[in-house]
């Protein structure tokens, strides 16, 4: 028997369609063979709130061993997980091709699925991941004032901490009618240029984000790629990503919104167009979930095979000989935050990479997780664990008294800067996405 694996590791398809995947008995059986894994070797303790959940609930029981926890209380664990990933991809030693094959993020989704499909989730967390809905509502003209005053309204915040379960306390994104969709400038006239690492031009999946709530970050980003002489499209029709319903589980509604997103990006793939997110989250979900829970489907794996992080094409386009550096602002002192959902694409810090060639410009990265997580860290059961987890990268960000703070997770960088206002309320925090300080470097 080894102890861990130096193989890289690898990922199995999600098996979400077949029978076994909802037996409920087969499925804990399962997390009882994985927690016991996971209780010897205790490595992932300091990566979330999910592990030491669980050892507490070893810890704690009558025979300090996982036959000692009661099966109801195997959902603690699941709640706290975030499926970030990281677990999987940098600590733990027993993953594919080990022989143990342990997947803790996809048993974590098993179970939400199964929950899901036994009808125990909230209409909260349904509401809070159906973030295409939400946002067409919010953005109505009217409404956006409202909405957007009842959010920072304290009245209001304590009714929905205790009739929602949303934190009152939680900084909340200012929706726009202004959306990026209806009002974004797209250049004409670019001729394409080819790379040798990159396709000449560049499609763009906004993300419910962008659209909705900071429209900025698109803009910023078709200046970026304007000067740089890319030709840039739109996706004709979009939808969400699908993330915010995989993390709760409903997997039958990720379905339904590949089928939205997948037959418009292929037509472009296939067209030799890089596909491009701002939203890390949404760049994985394309590049990796989807793929896993569509083996068979290659208009998904053409999709993926498309995908590019912002900063990964950039970076790309640099080796190509092709990123123009003439930047004519310094950006001075920058705090860094990479995202899980980006670390995961296995990419490098290419964020930090690009952002360094601006003359004047030093990066601190800081390779920890925030804690928020999409709509977990707003949830009102979780927004202390979300804080506590955030804490040293609170620390971290602040110790090099930044120009800038900066995360390619707009909702990271959001959480970030509240955390560090929390810890000293005389913080000045200039928050600015990477797209947006390569933007002001150019002097666009």
């Amino acid at each position: 028997m080894r102890e861990g694996s130096l193989e890289a590791p690898t990922r199995h398809p999600l098996d979400w369609m077949s029978e076994k995947f909802y037996d409920e008995e087969d499925l804990f059986k399962e997390l009882e063979r994985v927690y016991d894994i996971c209780h010897g070797c205790r490595r992932c303790v300091n990566l979330c709130t999910a592990f030491p959940t669980l050892f507490d609930l070893v810890d704690e029981s009558s025979t300090m061993e996982v036959d000692g926890v009661a099966k109801e209380d195997y959902w603690k664990v699941v709640d706290k997980c975030y499926l970030c990933d990281m677990c999987y991809m940098s600590k733990c030693p027993y993953v594919p091709p080990h022989e143990w094959n342990v997947d803790f993020p996809h048993l974590m989704l098993r179970a939400k699925a199964q929950k899901f499909k036994n009808g125990q989730t909230k209409l909260r967390d349904k509401l809070l991941s159906s973030t295409d809905a939400l946002g067409k509502l919010a953005s109505i003209p009217v409404v956006v004032q409202t909405v957007n005053a009842v959010n920072k309204n304290k009245t209001t915040r304590k009714l929905m901490d205790s009739s929602l379960g949303i934190h009152r306390e939680r900084e909340l994104p200012e929706y726009t009618s202004k959306t990026f969709r209806s009002n974004a400038k797209l250049a004409t006239g670019i001729v394409e240029t080819k790379g040798k690492r990159t396709p000449g031009k560049v499609a763009i999946f906004t993300t419910c984000y962008v659209n909705y709530n900071e429209p900025d970050i698109g803009n910023d980003l078709l200046k970026v790629l304007e000067h740089n002489e890319i030709p840039t499209v739109l996706l004709q029709k979009e939808a969400c990503c699908g993330m915010p319903k995989l993390e709760l589980g409903d997997l039958d509604s990720v379905e339904r919104l590949m089928k939205i997103n997948i037959p418009s990006m292929v037509e472009l793939a296939r067209s030799g167009y890089a596909i491009m997110t701002s939203v890390p989250s949404c760049t994985l979900m394309f590049k990796q979930e989807l793929p896993l829970m569509f083996p068979d489907n290659e208009d998904v794996r053409a999709v993926a095979d498309a995908m590019f992080d912002p900063f990964e094409y950039l970076s790309l386009r640099d080796r190509d000989g092709l990123l123009k550096k003439d930047f004519s602002r310094e950006l001075g002192n920058i705090a860094y935050h990479v995202p899980c959902h980006l670390r995961v694409q296995n990419i490098g810090l290419k964020t930090k990479e690009c952002l360094e060639k601006v003359p004047g410009t030093t990066v601190k990265s800081v390779e920890r997780c925030s804690g928020h997580d999409g709509t977990w860290g707003v949830k009102t059961e979780y927004f202390a664990d979300s804080m506590k987890i955030g804490r040293p990268v609170f620390r971290q960000m602040a110790e090099s008294q930044p120009d800038f703070i900066s995360s390619d997770c707009a909702i990271a960088a959001r959480h970030i800067g509240q955390g560090m206002r929390a810890v000293d309320d005389e913080t000045d925090v200039v928050r600015k996405h990477p797209i947006t300080l390569l933007r002001i470097a150019y002097g666009l």
